[in-house]
């Protein structure tokens, strides 16, 4: 979709960021995925990769897949965003997700998309697993960093949630291309509850 009205960056294409994705391939936008991570065997059960993407990196991966997949062209770039190529990755966005799993990355996101004013989405899953947010820049603290040795979704462990925030987070990027409405959400196992 070439000339796609919408251009969605997608920021860390893990556990959130794969899944959201996978649910956002019908959009008319132009979607990117920003990562320099590699995918790994573990990756497996909680990310939307497939065997044959072990080994490689997975906004490139992601984009195979979506091609070969879905039939759905998308944009990936196989790098670590910093402050030096932070308005270049995400130059011309419509929106920003971002799904990155650290405070830093989150903050460097916040500040060029405010410098920019561009709209950023925030997603993330608490430490212990309990429940994730879909937080809309202006509203959104990041927490201090993660411990060593909190759970994470490596090995498939809180894919029920996963799939539950990946979906809202689908959700808010539709209803956000749509009417430009921005409402967050606090997502658990026992329901999803919009936020106004």
């Amino acid at each position: 979709m070439a000339d796609a009205p919408h251009r969605i960056v997608f920021c860390g294409v893990g556990a959130l960021g794969s899944t959201a994705a996978v649910l956002c391939r019908n959009l008319e936008a132009t979607l990117v995925f920003l990562d320099f991570d590699r995918v790994e065997s573990k990756n497996l059960l909680a990310q939307a990769y497939v065997k044959q993407s072990v080994g490689k990196n997975k906004a490139e991966a992601l984009k195979l897949q979506f091609l070969n997949f879905h039939g759905v062209k998308a944009e990936a770039f196989g790098v670590r965003v910093t402050s030096e190529n932070v308005e270049q990755l995400n130059k011309g966005a419509t929106l920003i997700v971002d799904c990155f799993d650290n405070v830093a990355s989150r903050k460097l996101l916040s500040d060029y998309a405010r410098k920019a004013a561009v709209p950023l989405l925030h997603c993330a899953v608490s430490g212990d697993g309990t429940f994730g947010l879909v937080r809309w820049d202006e509203r959104f603290t990041p927490d201090a960093e993660d411990v060593a040795g909190q759970a994470t979704c490596e090995g498939g462990e809180h894919l029920p949630l996963i799939g539950l925030l990946g979906a809202a987070i689908a959700r808010t990027i539709q209803d956000f291309l749509k009417g430009g409405q921005r409402r967050d959400s606090m997502v658990g196992l026992a329901a999803v509850t919009p936020q106004s």
